[in-house]
């Protein structure tokens, strides 16, 4: 086989068949994961007894207490200078993290353009030169979805910038070109340039596989190179095919079974090496190198390099080279974009703590919650949490998953209480090199979680809790408002409803706690205690800048925040 066969024959089969596998390896591996958390949550450390649920409160004796108001978070939206200074470093983060994405990408598509004005006829043309480049400009576009969009506005706005420009630049190149060129035309070289990548994509950027998609990618093109490599190489020797036959009817099997065999030890010989690869991503991560989503979007630009520089393979395979000097390209910018910008380590305000609990039983309405958390809120300051079955497979980081596959899950689970104070101490509160931070996910027992919470509750500047689905049988839940209540400011607890709460419920348990906590708490002394609700519309997208806004103090959340 000669170098252009093997490019554009085998550089796609890698590819697609890479993209498949991880698709479904990583819904079977995250289901795995997910059983294996919940099974861990159900055992005990027997390092710490188990607090019991809380029973009818008694009420405090003492100076009496004026009546705690439960009321809309939307009249009583904090506008404090804190929280002031945490809404702008959000917006300052994300700008500087779109910036930067977006010069490597512009660089990107430079170098992939550059390769097609050399080889194609008529030499340089500019509006020839506009469309190309536009073309490979396209990954930016889901770069800046993945950092910053909540909902399908956010999206929108995005696409409808980028359609924007792609139309102008199609108008100057058909005022330019007609009638040798057409509408069509255009809109076939954007798909063949884009369309097959964009749909492999949906592989490992979908919101259920995401978390470990582009590491599973790494090992699954390590995997399926061996395969397909072993099997070509074998083909070439005929001494190497007579072996194999005479090994293969010694054990009893035919052509088909020496076949699948020969694919079977390929890949699992190149997949050995591709988990060293994984090892290194997954330190890399724990150093702080690199975060979870710049991994996410360097496995995306790389997909876009390897697919576009297939077809240079045609002009000699050399030229195939341009799709890693292009993510090269990508990269050597994005970190000199990172490193020249401002950056949040400059600034001496201390990164906000948010603590989030929910009712675990909220299934994809955490998940939708999480994302944007997780695309905003991780802008400004670090998130806490604690496991949870609804976001066991949302939440889980590469060292995290690493840890599962190499059978070492229960050492991320606190055992005790000295544990939980070593975890807490190495508590992580700063960025990342994109400049946002992480998510602290605390694996508890049945007997450590009441402990872990209430460590956690005590370290965070803010506590967001999740009551849609809140009911009597709750009782974690209640048990957890009754900390909340005893040692957390009003203004700082923010609790997210919907017409799935016993609303009736909760406002009488809230009542009742409110009656007993400790002469301590530092609510004790309010004149007009209230606690804010955040009513949660049709779906936790479309309230995204209201929760935002109170989460961040901002009046409102502008689309560059």
């Amino acid at each position: 086989m000669n170098a252009t066969t093997a490019l554009t024959g085998m550089l796609p089969a890698i590819v697609l068949l890479s993209a498949a596998l991880t698709a479904v390896a990583s819904v079977l591996l995250l289901r795995l994961y997910r059983r294996a958390v919940i099974r861990s949550m159900d055992a005990r450390a027997g390092a710490i007894p188990a607090q019991p649920p809380p029973s009818k409160p008694a009420v405090q004796q003492g100076t009496p207490l004026p009546s705690l108001q439960v009321v809309s978070a939307a009249d009583v939206a904090l506008r404090t200078e804190s929280a002031r200074a945490t809404y702008d470093r959000a917006a300052r983060s994300l700008r500087r993290a779109a910036l930067a994405y977006g010069a490597g990408g512009l660089a990107y598509a430079f170098v992939m353009t550059v390769p097609w004005m050399v080889f194609t006829e008529g030499g340089f043309i500019l509006s020839r030169f506009l469309w190309l480049f536009v073309c490979h400009s396209w990954p930016i576009v889901l770069a800046l979805g993945v950092l910053g969009a909540v909902n399908r506005r956010d999206w929108l706005l995005i696409g409808g910038g980028y359609l924007a420009i792609v139309i102008g630049i199609a108008a100057y190149a058909l005022a330019r070109n007609t009638p040798q060129l057409t509408v069509g035309q255009l809109v076939i070289s954007w798909l063949l340039t884009n369309g097959a990548e964009t749909v492999l994509l949906l592989a490992f950027l979908n919101r259920r596989v995401r978390a470990v998609g582009p590491l599973v990618l790494a090992f699954m093109v390590a995997g399926v190179t061996g395969a397909l490599v072993s099997v070509e190489l074998a083909g070439q020797s005929e001494a190497v095919l007579r072996a194999l036959v005479s090994v293969g009817g010694r054990v009893g099997l035919g052509g088909v079974g020496i076949f699948v065999l020969m694919h079977v030890v390929g890949f699992a010989v190149f997949a050995l090496l591709g988990w060293p690869l994984l090892r290194v991503l997954g330190r890399r991560y724990e150093t702080k190198r690199i975060s979870d989503q710049s991994l996410t979007l360097d496995a995306m630009w790389l997909l876009f390099a390897v697919v576009q520089s297939i077809g240079f393979a045609f002009e000699g395979g050399a030229w195939v080279l341009a799709g890693l000097a292009g993510f090269v390209a990508y990269k050597v910018v994005t970190r000199l974009g990172f490193a020249l910008l401002p950056s949040e380590r400059s600034h001496d305000a201390r990164a906000s703590v948010l603590l989030l609990l929910r009712v675990f039983a909220l299934g994809k309405r955490s998940e939708r919650l999480f994302d944007v958390l997780s695309k905003r809120w991780l802008r400004a300051g670090s998130l806490c949490l604690i496991a949870g079955p609804d976001l066991a497979t949302t939440t889980v980081e590469p060292h995290e998953f690493l840890a599962f596959v190499g059978g070492r899950l229960s050492r991320q689970f606190v055992q005790g209480d000295a544990d939980l104070e070593r975890r807490m101490a190495a508590l992580d509160i700063q960025p990342d090199p994109d400049g946002r931070f992480r998510v602290s996910e605390f694996f508890c027992h049945a007997d450590t979680w009441q402990a872990t919470m209430k460590r956690l509750a005590g370290v965070a500047e803010g506590v967001l809790m999740d009551l849609r689905g809140f009911t009597r049988t709750n009782q974690g839940c209640i048990y957890e408002l009754e900390q909340l209540l005893a040692a957390v400011p009003l203004d700082r607890l923010l609790l997210v409803v919907d017409g799935s709460t016993d609303r009736s419920f909760l406002e009488q348990t809230l009542a009742d706690l409110w009656t007993r906590i400790p002469v301590r708490s530092p609510n004790r002394t309010l004149a007009q205690p209230k606690i804010r609700l955040l009513e949660a519309r049709a779906q936790v997208p479309q309230m995204a800048r209201e929760l935002l806004g109170n989460l961040l103090g901002g009046e409102h959340l502008p689309a560059a925040a």
